[in-house]
């Protein structure tokens, strides 16, 4: 059973329509948090997901925010706010992945996945500091190709690398509020965004790296969350956490 406390506290999770954030906004609801589940231009996926969770019998909303819009996070913020009196949890899923080596990297890339990866998780963590209530959760999404560093991560390891950077400053500047800010780092994850443009023998090779030999599910970064928004994870703060099976 979720304690009283816990069901009052409400958490906005960025690009939570599919992959890994759909299985972040399951998984929150069901431990009992409010959920808005962001989306940043499809509509029918997010609200398909909070019918399923409140079929299942939690609480969500859908929040439409382009977050590499300082503006429309702004006003997400400002209508959980609304609706249910203040924001506790923040998880930064959203984020794009568009590969090319740095030589073949064109400015259009690299603007893009700035503005999202980067430039978006700066917009919601900024309105974070500033509204969060006190004995909240902040948890940024990281990549472990920022320890993997493999040929054509440039452009998109290099935005993780600065996520990772960022966490652990904010923490810091969050002191004496008992706000926890952390990042989680997926490896090869079996999402669209991972699966989508690869021969089914690259995902093979991809599967065998972590010693334990498999892809990771939605459901592990979930649980990494889970962990770390809950009462088990308030002595983690300013930490990646590389949820990769030990691919690194």
């Amino acid at each position: 059973m979720t304690s009283q406390t816990q069901t009052s506290k409400v958490a906005i999770v960025t690009g939570a329509s599919g992959g890994i954030g759909a299985a972040i906004a399951e998984r929150l609801a069901r431990d009992g948090f409010t959920v808005v589940v962001n989306y940043a231009g499809n509509a029918a996926p997010a609200e398909a997901l909070v019918a399923r969770i409140e079929a299942a019998g939690g609480r969500a909303v859908t929040a439409q925010a382009d977050i590499s819009n300082a503006d429309a996070v702004r006003r997400m913020f400002d209508s959980a706010e609304t609706a249910f009196g203040g924001v506790d949890v923040l998880i930064n899923n959203a984020g794009i992945m568009n590969l090319a080596t740095i030589a073949e990297s064109d400015d259009a890339l690299f603007d893009r996945q700035i503005a999202v990866n980067l430039k978006g998780t700066f917009n919601t963590l900024r309105e974070a500091a500033k509204r969060l209530r006190d004995g909240g959760r902040i948890v940024n999404f990281s990549s472990s190709v920022v320890g993997m560093l493999q040929p054509g991560y440039g452009v998109y390891a290099a935005t993780k690398a600065a996520v990772e950077a960022m966490t652990s400053i904010l923490a810091k500047e969050l002191r004496g509020r008992n706000i926890t800010v952390n990042a989680v780092a997926p490896g090869p994850t079996a999402t669209k965004l991972f699966l989508d443009g690869k021969p089914q023998e690259v995902i093979d090779r991809l599967a065998k790296l972590a010693p334990l030999e498999r892809l990771g599910q939605p459901e592990d970064s979930a649980a990494t969350v889970a962990f770390l928004v809950g009462p088990d994870g308030a002595w983690i703060n300013g930490q990646t956490l590389r949820a990769n099976g030990g691919i690194i």
